[in-house]
């Protein structure tokens, strides 16, 4: 009995690994560089083109955070019938600053696919990466459909004039630890 406990639970956790993967692609962008990418597909007998999704990890946007990212978020994103891409940052510094100008160009790759629907795109983000979907959205809010933000605080000095009408979801737990929820207050009125 004990042997088939193990297995049944053995078999559960590899279940649920490989249901948590996705390719690791090089995305070669136009201004000549390139970008690693953890892109998702929802399983589908559908031909139709996807929405995508971008979804940018926290922290340092390393290669650990964002297979991290792509394992639980971005698996569920692709389950609710998105295309969604995880990029790894090439420098370790996030996407936000200087490294945001690479999400247009690697929205403008992916939508070549023919399993990406050209179009407005859902920018998304788990902490420091939600930071990078609100930066990202202000330069060109034209480009994008929505807005998912966990958890979110405004980016300082950040001008958020641009996204008036933007569907915007931001989530902050009340039991965070880096204090995040002192600023939900302060985020949701500017953002009214």
């Amino acid at each position: 009995m004990r042997n088939i406990i193990s297995t049944m639970i053995l078999a559960t956790l590899l279940s649920i690994t490989t249901s948590a993967s996705a390719d690791l692609v090089e995305v070669q962008l136009s201004d000549s560089s390139s970008l690693s990418v953890y892109l998702l597909f929802p399983e589908s007998e559908s031909t139709d083109p996807l929405p995508l999704m971008i979804l940018m990890p926290g922290g340092s946007g390393e290669n650990a955070i964002a297979w991290d990212t792509q394992g639980w978020l971005g698996t569920d994103m692709a389950k609710r019938g998105f295309a969604v891409a995880v990029p790894v940052s090439p420098n370790n510094r996030s996407f936000r600053g200087s490294n945001n100008r690479l999400v247009p160009l690697l929205i403008d790759a992916l939508q070549t696919d023919s399993r990406i629907r050209a179009g407005k795109t859902v920018l998304a983000g788990i902490s420091n990466g939600g930071m990078s979907a609100l930066e990202v959205a202000v330069t060109d809010p034209q480009r994008y459909q929505a807005i998912l933000a966990i958890p979110a605080i405004i980016p300082p000095r950040t001008d958020l004039t641009p996204l008036a009408g933007m569907p915007i979801y931001l989530r902050i737990g009340d039991q965070d630890e880096m204090g995040w929820m002192n600023r939900l207050d302060e985020t949701r009125t500017a953002l009214e």
